[in-house]
């Protein structure tokens, strides 16, 4: 088959941002100190959740898994964009693009499920509170983690291997990371076929479990205004109103990606920096600021320490 005029690639060009050596200096700062914040606020709070026996739940162990996504997620891209913008180098290797592209859609597609995982143990937990420990096993929080991966892996993988990418309309890509949808617009030949595995696996893995994230808080609602105490309602929409808060952060901006692509083509990149930094940033303030078991499970490991 034609693909027209073909060349042997070995890098390609992430335009990122502003290219003004003043905004470079403020973009570089601004990224460094937000990629330090991931690394800090995730790593604080895989590190206490770890440690603290008290958080030895479930529901914690899902919100460990988040940070590990976030850590890594953004880590899978932020380093080279900083890199890129400080030495204004703006080039990819072809593996390395392949590698962050496949990478970050498997982290990405992960914290999808995980996040509608999550507000099903919520749902268990305030629904069926005598059966939480029956349902949400360590036995059954280890066979969603090995589902949620395998299917990841697949859904991630599948685009690519089905259809290999081809190049041949430049080597210039308008984003500051390797993203699928940026990707398949250098491509050529009949993509159809990855443009449909596309649109069903967003249906499939963004709108389905935002469609049963809505669905099981509906339930949680009508059991929390069930609850006799008013503390008990306080506490219960308190647990629930930062997890809310991550899924409106996170999948508003990858639904507007995801399914609206052909009409946000130049500002794509910059709708990416909510689902790819700010959140994962935002993630841990929003889980340990609204969270008192969080803090006084830091404390009590800060005061064992110190003691030490």
């Amino acid at each position: 088959m034609d693909y027209g005029n073909q060349t042997l690639l070995k890098e390609l060009i992430l335009i990122g941002f502003s290219q003004n050596p003043k905004a470079r200096i403020l973009l570089s700062v601004l990224f460094s100190f937000m990629y330090m914040l991931i690394v800090l606020g995730n790593g604080f709070m895989i590190f206490t959740v770890i440690l603290s026996p008290q958080l030895h739940t479930p529901m914690y162990y899902f919100l460990g898994k988040l940070s590990l996504i976030d850590l890594c997620f953004t880590s899978c891209n932020m380093p080279k964009m900083l890199f890129n913008i400080i030495n204004n180098t703006r080039t990819i290797s072809i593996i390395g693009c392949f590698a962050q592209m496949n990478f970050g859609l498997f982290l990405g597609i992960t914290e999808c499920i995980l996040l509608a995982v999550m507000a099903y143990d919520r749902y268990i937990a305030i629904c069926f509170p005598l059966y939480y420990t029956t349902i949400m096993s360590w036995r059954v929080c280890g066979y969603i983690t090995v589902i949620m991966c395998l299917g990841s892996l697949y859904f991630s993988l599948t685009p690519t291997i089905i259809k290999p990418l081809v190049f041949c309309k430049g080597n210039t890509l308008d984003h500051f990371a390797c993203e699928i949808l940026v990707v398949l617009e250098l491509s050529c030949g009949d993509l159809s076929a990855t443009q449909f595995l596309l649109i069903g696996h967003s249906f499939i893995i963004l709108v389905s479990p935002l469609i049963f994230i809505v669905v099981t808080y509906i339930c949680i609602i009508f059991a929390i205004f069930k609850i006799p105490s008013a503390q008990g309602r306080s506490k219960a929409f308190s647990t629930c109103a930062s997890h809310l808060t991550v899924v409106i952060m996170f999948y508003g901006t990858s639904v507007i990606t995801y399914t609206g692509q052909a009409r946000i083509y130049f500002i794509k990149k910059y709708i990416a920096i909510g689902y790819g930094i700010v959140t994962p940033m935002l993630n841990p303030l929003i889980y340990s600021l609204r969270n008192n078991e969080v803090k006084e499970a830091f404390k009590k490991i800060l005061i064992k320490y110190s003691v030490k």
